[in-house]
């Protein structure tokens, strides 16, 4: 694992050389966010592999897309409905941003009555599951780009603008997003490790030394699984 100090593509290039020739040499995929500075310093430093753009951050910006125009209905209605029936829509949040085959009985009901209000919202809603279905799927990437262009078709068809910016974004990086169906690699580990990582800076905030962060950082993510195979004595 590598940390560098900031995100320029000059900082990527020198820790890969820091890596041995033979070793950077087997490297097939490249698992990255939707940054030039790193996908530029890939295709110089190891021409030969792949560049995937992090499953996680594509689906950020599709479900980022979904969730603005969720907002912008519900200030709508906060203004058309009466007090009492604005309320009924509490939870909507919650129900809205969770994957439909996750919802329980009473998630589906508050998603229901949102809808029942927002034909746009259910739209955005159905739209944001295909794609994630179309992620989940285990096809090539010919396939899966074939289903991506039926989907872009599908929103524009809806009339919708909430996705507009994010089907720019899959024009531009096309080949980084659909390479994920040749890989199938993702950074969920990374991202994890980042939120712990964050969670752990807020909690120990007047840590200077780096030292003892790494030492904080190590007992919170290994300490606990190496008690666990340690035998216990009375």
């Amino acid at each position: 694992m590598g940390v560098l100090p900031g995100h320029e593509k000059a900082g990527v290039i020198e820790f890969f050389r820091s890596i041995p020739l033979r070793i950077l040499q087997t490297v097939q995929a490249v698992c990255c966010d939707l940054w030039e500075a790193y996908t530029e310093a890939v295709r110089e430093e190891i021409p030969s592999a792949h560049i995937l753009a992090g499953r996680f951050h594509v689906a950020r910006h599709y479900r980022d897309a979904a969730d603005q125009l969720r907002k912008q209905e519900l200030q709508r209605l906060k203004k058309e409905l009466s007090k009492a029936e604005y309320q009924k829509l509490n939870g909507r949040f919650r129900a809205f941003r969770k994957n439909a085959k996750d919802l329980n009985k009473d998630e589906r009901k508050i998603l229901r009555g949102f809808f029942e209000h927002s034909a746009s919202a259910k739209q955005a809603y159905v739209l944001r599951e295909q794609l994630t279905a179309i992620f989940d799927m285990n096809i090539s990437r010919k396939q899966a780009q074939s289903k991506i262009l039926h989907w872009i078709q599908q929103v524009q068809k809806s009339g919708l603008h909430c996705f507009e910016d994010f089907i720019r974004l899959l024009q531009n990086w096309w080949e980084e997003i659909t390479n994920f169906f040749t890989h199938r690699e993702n950074s969920g580990f990374v991202e994890g490790f980042n939120n712990k990582v964050k969670i752990l800076k807020q909690r120990c905030y007047d840590i200077f030394n780096l030292k003892h962060l790494f030492q904080h950082i190590f007992l919170d993510l290994c300490c606990y699984r190496l008690f666990a195979a340690t035998p216990r004595y009375a």
